[in-house]
């Protein structure tokens, strides 16, 4: 954020304090005196321990004379550098001279001249030097912080005028913490503009070092720096090297912790200040890339729900300068303003915009975009490009802006979804779409993120306006899907797919892939628990499905977004096409459960539950069963092998353990159960087997009684043994580890009288009910869901199935 114009500024006003060359700036961190320097006097001999002494004495005649002069030697004799090794012993020396100039003024300028010679580079007559005598050079420069508190602007200055050099010297400045004691020293400088601008100049060269910004972030820099923004400055470096201060904080230290110092009223009035005179009185290049700049810091202090953005008025006012060349407004803020077509008032619009996201995440902010009519604003851009604009944008700022406003009204519309509607919205984004599909002669320019892949084409705005779509259609809002519906949205979505498939695009597939996978959402959003709106998606929907599953699996791996594309589609065969029959039937007829088992057959567990449960639904379908039967895979591999290999991967991955007969041996092997615990599984086994059979004989006897059953039946011999069998099973759960005082009641199965276990009444005492809630619920309700016959799934119309959930697609 350094600019020429500002720097040109800072410059001019160091040149009135300088007494050196700037070149001095030039000179290596760290001098070396080689034995020919020595020869040549540059590392002259002095006695410093006998300066020490005599500054440390008291209460002589002209004794103030005889030490000024000592330290006049001193400094005359170190002009060429401070040696690392006399550092500490000079600086001594400074901090005597320094303790002297309340009482005695005159030492003001012997301090001065020393701190003078810190801005030469410090010199080394050994490489090691910088290593053995790092402890003293940190705490030497660190001590200069400390001279800070002394009340003489010139010294002030001069201090702060040798912190903009070298790296050695900063790397020592972290070390002695000199960050902090910078810091602590505005509050010394209220009203001292000059000595203020000084320190700043300082803390941003420190600044530069992630060590020397987390010192400063500890000594609340942040807030400091950032409640005095407004503080009267003619230069102008005030805000601007705050500002650098700021965004270096916001890198280079840790980012929360200082964007919770900013977040309060003070800091955020501070900046909504700056940021609105800016706003209207910035005229120069220099006063709007500054004005970008708080924008952006306020956008991330924005992303903290506890920042008050909406108690200081922030909030109101950025959304009136984000729309006001849209809808007009007579406030007086923007009265009269235009933006320019400039690439600051372009990356403006587009911060105002980005801010707005920001912004509508805090449910409180919903009003205040209603009243700015945000959504009305946002709008304009919706619409193919027309050469009358509001502001005379070229081509590609246009397009970026355009692509920028349909991604914003992505985040905005699902809040304000009676503003969108009531500006006909849907009518609006299908209208675009429409053009999106035109051969309408456009040239994109795709040039921006949001425009990525769109160049020279119209997929950037398709893609868009897709994603708008897509999170209305989400919403689940009726009203809102009904007016799609009504509009043709279903038809429309089809027939972009089949268009976009109809002209591949290998150089932006991906771009074609989301594309893709959005417009199966949007169908699949529409579609889901309306058999209508299915039958309209109909047999042209189902081939756009199967055109998909027909994807090359190996293409799964490519990275281009294939696997979302996946997901879509058997989201959208969940939806859109089962429950519907004809649907169903041309899926069967065009080999649908074939590529569904194909797929189940690569074996992509991330693909399977989702499968799985898309299989159980289609086999409600009488037409199902021969398919599955019918399935071949790799090596003759059948339905049925498939399954059970897939169980056996899952046993595995559940570290289900079988004895060598292949009996499961650790279903009760629970670890932390107590005896009561243990009594309660033992009822939870029991009971669950008992369901199992008692299931199995309802389903099997359930249209005719067993005696009219046998007596019609060629095999009446066979069905009596699985009968008896099936008794003695029962048997088997009732008595096995049976808890002495379970509660039995004698049950009648159509055709079959014998004692059971009533699941609706079965209690044990010696269980206490905290520990199973009171009766065991009844199971009815999860076997109406989940209709079985012998195997085969029943259709059950009077339930809505609703036990396999849909799966999560990635965004």
């Amino acid at each position: 954020m350094w600019t020429e114009e500002a720097g040109a500024t800072a410059e001019a006003q160091e040149s009135g304090i300088r007494n050196k060359s700037s070149s001095s700036s030039q000179i290596p961190v760290v001098g070396v005196v080689t034995e020919d320097d020595e020869a040549q006097d540059v590392f002259k001999p002095m006695d410093l321990n006998r300066v020490i002494k005599l500054l440390e004495e008291t209460d002589k005649d002209g004794l103030e004379e005889k030490q000024l002069k000592f330290v006049k030697k001193l400094v005359q004799c170190y002009q060429n550098g401070l040696p690392l090794r006399d550092l500490a012993q000079i600086f001594k020396i400074l901090n005597l001279c320094s303790g002297k100039i309340k009482n005695q003024p005159r030492f003001i300028e012997s301090a001065y001249d020393i701190i003078k010679l810190c801005g030469l580079p410090f010199l080394k007559k050994k490489v090691s030097d910088e290593i053995t005598y790092a402890e003293d050079t940190a705490n030497s420069i660190a001590l200069l912080g400390d001279l800070m508190k002394i009340p003489s602007s010139e010294l002030r200055i001069q201090i702060c005028y040798q912190q903009a050099s070298s790296s050695y010297k900063i790397q020592m400045a972290e070390v002695g913490g000199l960050a902090k004691t910078m810091v602590q020293s505005m509050t010394l400088l209220e009203n001292q503009l000059v000595e203020k601008l000084w320190v700043l100049k300082v803390l941003q060269h420190l600044s530069t070092s992630e060590v020397n910004c987390t010192i400063m972030m500890k000594a609340q820099a942040a807030s400091g720096i950032c409640t005095h923004l407004n503080d009267p400055d003619p230069s102008g470096q005030l805000l601007f090297r705050s500002s650098e201060i700021l965004w270096n904080l916001l890198e280079k230290s840790s980012k929360e912790e200082v964007i919770q110092q900013l977040s309060n009223l003070e800091c955020l009035l501070a900046l909504k200040e700056v940021f609105k005179n800016l706003f209207m009185r910035g005229f120069s290049h220099y006063d709007r890339q500054l004005r970008n700049d708080i924008l952006v810091i306020t956008t991330i202090i924005a992303q903290n729900p506890e920042a008050p953005m909406i108690e200081c008025g922030f909030t109101k006012d950025l959304i009136l300068f984000a729309t006001f060349n849209e809808v007009k407004s007579q406030n007086l803020l923007v009265k009269g303003l235009k933006l320019s077509n400039s690439y600051e008032d372009f990356e403006l619009k587009k911060l105002l915009f980005n801010v707005i996201v920001i912004l509508c995440k805090d449910l409180p902010t919903v009003q205040l975009l209603i009243d700015g009519k945000v959504i009305l604003a946002l709008f304009t851009y919706v619409k193919k490009p027309e050469k009358q604009k509001i502001i005379d944008w070229s081509a590609a700022q246009h397009e970026e802006l355009q692509l920028h406003a349909i991604a914003t009204l992505s985040s905005v519309a699902p809040l304000l979804i009676e503003e969108y509607m009531s500006c006909q919205g849907n009518a609006r984004v299908l209208a675009f779409l429409e053009w999106c599909e035109s051969e309408d002669p456009f040239f994109s320019h795709g040039n921006s993120f949001h425009g990525t892949g769109g160049r020279g084409n119209k997929f950037a705005q398709m893609r868009y306006s897709l994603r708008l779509l897509r999170a209305v259609v989400y919403l689940e809002d009726e009203t809102v899907n009904k007016d799609l519906c009504e509009k043709g949205t279903i038809q429309q979505m089809i027939g972009i797919f089949k268009n976009i498939i109809s002209k591949p695009n290998e150089k932006e597939e991906a771009i074609v892939l989301e594309i893709q996978s959005d417009i199966l959402l949007i169908l699949s959003g529409l579609c889901e628990n309306h058999i209508q709106r299915k039958e309209i998606f109909g047999t042209e929907g189902v081939d756009i499905v199967l055109h998909v599953m027909k994807t090359d699996p190996r293409k799964l791996q490519s990275g281009l977004g294939y696997n979302v594309l996946l997901f879509s589609t058997l989201d959208s065969i969940w939806c859109c096409i089962l429950g519907c029959y004809p649907s169903e039937d041309y899926f069967l007829e065009k080999e649908g459960i074939f590529l569904l088992l194909d797929l189940l057959a690569l074996n992509q567990k991330k693909f399977c539950n989702l499968i799985l449960g898309i299989m159980v639904e289609f086999c409600d379908n009488p037409k199902t069963a021969a398919h599955v039967n019918a399935w071949q895979g790799k090596k003759d591999q059948t339905a049925a092998s498939l399954l059970i290999k897939l169980w056996r991967k899952e046993e595995k991955e559940l570290g289900v353990k079988r004895d060598k007969n292949g009996k499961i041996i650790d279903f009760e092997n629970l670890p932390g159960l107590s005896a009561e615990d243990f009594v309660t599984l033992c009822i939870i086994h029991r009971y669950l087997d008992f369901k199992i059979q008692a299931t199995h004989k309802q389903r099997e006897l359930a249209n005719k009684s067993w005696e009219d059953f046998l007596a019609r039946t060629s095999n009446a011999k066979t069905l009596k043994k699985a009968k008896s069998l099936q008794e003695k099973a029962i048997e088997a759960s009732r008595y096995h580890k049976r808890p002495q005082n379970a509660i039995f009641h004698q049950t009648h199965i159509k055709g079959l009288n014998t004692t059971v276990p009533s699941g609706g009444v079965v209690t044990v005492e010696s269980t206490p009910a905290r520990l199973v809630g009171g009766p065991l619920v009844d199971t009815d309700i999860a076997l109406k869901k989940l209709p079985i016959r012998g195997g085969a799934l029943q259709r059950v119309k009077a339930v809505k199935i609703v036990d396999a959930p849909k799966k999560s697609i990635p965004t």
